[in-house]
């Protein structure tokens, strides 16, 4: 693809400063960019490198000038980055029509604009919106709803009565709407608690591939609008995740913990059952998180407690080796041994 400076600054709501009839036909790191690439720079180190390097024109911000190169100014480098992408590296289409190893249902309703791959199932009464992909290998179970534009990668399962909203991508080896792990001990042995709940996705929402997330007891599992799962994430059953969230890999949300909106859990982060966390809430790699967050608050450590506490605890750690020393030198010299 081959777009003008001026052109590539419209799309990015930038501004250009040097010849705005510049084509560009690529984009690249500062160290990979060759002539007619636009490469980005989002601070004075990445400025340096994207004026040393062989690119034509740099992303960057407001204040940026340069003699060597032409520049796009935006208000946000990192927001325009990954504009830059989607511009040069469009997502692939996919032909409207169903592939002839596809098992569908006749009970099944799926608009005309949609693509299903090769060998996938879709159950009976299924909904499946308008340029909806299901790329290869996708299990779609009864009365499911797929919105517009949703995007299942090979090999996603969906259990039966997940509602899915518009959008929506889901990665390969993704699992959505199995059984809770609800279970109850009888006299000798565990008897399970039959999981008669579903899921619900809203819109925007990604998954990550081989993550997880369980139907409810009764009622929902709900994903809120535009939060960000990434892969490996275990999501228990009647969990609640408001809109907008960050869960980086490994994370574990035990059985109806509830989050708010605009949270972001760290990697490897587990949160105990039934708890209720805030608005805006920030939880560091691999806490432990054993009660209820208040909006807007940061937590660390295991059991996680809040950020300047759990600072203090961790520098307090750090000197206990100096501090156990001086008490063995106090004892020596109290007891003359």
């Amino acid at each position: 693809m081959t777009l003008t400076t001026a052109e590539i600054a419209k799309l990015l709501a930038g501004e250009v400063l040097g010849d705005a009839n510049t084509p560009l036909n690529g984009f690249a790191n500062a160290d990979a960019a060759k002539p007619g690439d636009l490469t980005f720079a989002e601070n004075a180190e990445y400025f340096a490198a994207a004026e040393a390097s062989a690119a034509t024109a740099i992303i960057a911000g407001k204040d940026a000038t340069s003699a060597k190169k032409i520049i796009i100014r935006v208000a946000n480098p990192r927001v325009a980055f990954a504009k830059a992408l989607a511009i040069f590296f469009p997502e692939p289409k996919f032909a409207p029509g169903i592939h002839p190893s596809a098992a569908i249902a006749a009970s099944a309703q799926i608009d005309p604009t949609a693509h299903i791959g090769p060998h996938c199932t879709i159950g009976e009464r299924v909904k499946i919106g308008a340029n909806a992909v299901l790329q290869s290998g996708n299990f779609v179970g009864d009365d499911s709803v797929l919105g517009d534009g949703t995007n299942l990668f090979p090999n996603v399962t969906i259990y039966s009565r997940t509602q899915i909203g518009k959008r929506v991508r889901i990665h390969s080896g993704a699992v959505i709407g199995s059984d809770g792990f609800g279970y109850v001990f009888d006299t000798s042995f565990h008897r399970k608690v039959p999981q008669i709940g579903n899921v619900v996705i809203g819109d925007d929402v990604e998954i990550g591939s081989n993550s997880s997330v369980d139907r409810g007891a009764l009622g929902s599992t709900v994903i809120g609008k535009g939060t960000k799962i990434d892969n490996l994430v275990q999501v228990a059953h009647n969990v609640e995740i408001g809109e907008h969230c960050i869960l980086c890999s490994q994370v574990g949300i035990a059985g109806s913990a509830k989050l708010g909106s605009y949270c972001v859990l760290a990697g490897q982060v587990g949160i105990a059952g039934h708890l209720k966390i805030g608005n805006k809430v920030t939880v560091g790699s691999k806490a432990g998180v054993m009660h209820n967050i208040p909006d807007g608050e940061m937590w660390l450590g295991i059991p996680a407690q809040p950020d300047k506490q759990a600072k203090r605890i961790m520098i307090a750690m750090q000197r206990l080796p100096d501090l156990f020393k001086k008490i063995a030198e106090w004892e020596k010299k109290l007891t003359g041994n």
